[in-house]
């Protein structure tokens, strides 16, 4: 195909998808308007943007980000912290503070990401494992959601002091969770074990839906700010948000028992905090807009690419089987090629801790490792599956795609 059937294609994927690309945007206003009522009602002012330096006490700007990140999640509380130094981290330190030596943890997603393996039945001193805490995983059922009877039946056998749920996909195949879901699945696990605390990881799912898990009735729920719910200003950090009692355990395992998240200074960044939470409704739509294209292109191309271009989406993540490593090398170099930082550098595999397979990455980004921003990453292993996601703008998100299809097929 040469490049000017490329375009051609392009325009007729696009306005083919106006339909799609309005539901977004009906969501980003819902979300919107909840975010600005948060602001508003927690007095957010230009006090709160000054930073504190030290142990940072009274820190008026944290105080109020986490009263905001509380009420647009439905949460009692949050801790909203550049000190997580990524969206492990935080479901970690969530985790951490929901279980104690001899409980049970609960999986009802199958396995959670690479990246947190070794933090639950790793060998490692200080994982979940070296603590005595039993870790089992139930698999989804075969349509890809929750398998809610094999829940109920474990969960009265085992009475896990945690039920994990992931919502996104990782580096996986199978699909993201409903908000709906996760709400029968807490419903499920509250009906035969009251006393058990679903976690949702709930990173990269933020804002594309009108509600969060903890409206439908997750205990405890964490991400990244680098991801959604930044807005793409987040320079690090991560959140938190839940039942009060288990964000002040995760406080005291962020921190330290008796401090929790009484300290941890802002060092100047909370403007950029509030300014990212404030957009990021707007910025999750154009990252589900580019997703949309992409897999609309994919598919016209011959491509398996899922969820579908028109399909309801629970996360900003695309799944591409590009067949060959190849295509999933070209791909990825052609994203590259097509962003606003590095684009002159050419990603190529290359093992990183966590992973099991060589993983090639790329990502552009303003913000190291920012996957709000456009960027797609992959293990080098059949069925050589890249994992799309993210753009801060639908404009430069669909010039990004188009790099990258031109990279692989011209």
């Amino acid at each position: 195909m040469d490049s000017e059937r490329l375009h051609a294609l392009s325009r007729q994927v696009e306005d083919d998808l106006q339909n799609v690309f309005k539901g977004f945007e009906r969501t980003a206003e819902e979300n919107t308007r909840r975010v600005l009522e948060a602001f508003r009602t927690h007095r957010v002012s230009e006090a709160c943007f000054a930073g504190t330096t030290g142990y940072g006490y009274d820190d008026l700007g944290r105080e109020t980000l986490e009263k905001v990140y509380a009420d647009v999640f439905g949460a009692e509380a949050a801790l909203v912290r550049t000190t997580f130094v990524n969206g492990t981290h935080a479901i970690a330190c969530a985790l951490y503070g929901a279980l104690m030596p001899g409980d049970v943890m609960l999986s009802v997603t199958g396995a959670p990401y690479d990246t947190l393996h070794s933090a639950i039945t790793g060998s490692e001193r200080g994982s979940l494992a070296s603590y005595g805490i039993r870790y089992e995983q139930l698999e989804l059922a075969p349509d890809g959601g929750p398998d809610y009877e094999t829940i109920r039946r474990r969960v009265r056998e085992l009475r896990p002091a945690v039920v994990y749920v992931q919502r996104s996909r990782g580096y996986a195949s199978r699909r993201a969770l409903f908000v709906e879901e996760i709400g029968r699945i807490a419903e499920t696990v509250k009906a035969v074990s009251p006393d058990s605390a679903v976690v949702v990881d709930n990173c990269y799912g933020e804002f594309t839906d009108i509600r969060e898990p903890c409206h439908a009735g997750a205990d405890l729920m964490a991400g990244s700010l680098i991801k959604n719910p930044g807005g793409g200003l987040a320079p690090a950090g991560g959140y938190v948000a839940g039942r009060a009692d288990l964000v002040d355990n995760a406080a005291g395992r962020l921190s330290l028992p008796g401090i929790g998240g009484e300290c941890g200074a802002s060092l100047g960044v909370n403007r950029q905090l509030f300014q990212g939470f404030f957009f990021a409704p707007h910025t999750v739509s154009q990252a589900l807009k580019t997703v949309a294209f992409a897999a609309g292109m994919l598919t016209a191309l011959g491509f398996e690419s899922f969820p579908e271009a028109d399909a309801r989406r629970s996360d900003i993540i695309q799944t591409i089987r590009l067949r060959t490593a190849d295509n999933l090398v070209k791909f990825c170099q052609g994203i590259q090629k097509g962003s606003p930082v590095d684009s002159f550098a050419a990603p190529v595999p290359a093992p990183m801790p966590g992973y099991d397979s060589p993983v090639v990455m790329a990502a552009g980004t303003f913000v190291q490792g920012a996957s709000l921003e456009l960027s797609c990453d992959g293990p080098v292993r059949e069925p050589y599956l890249g994992f799309l996601q993210g753009g801060l703008t639908y404009e430069s998100g669909k010039l990004g795609v188009m790099s990258a299809l031109s990279e692989m097929l011209l």
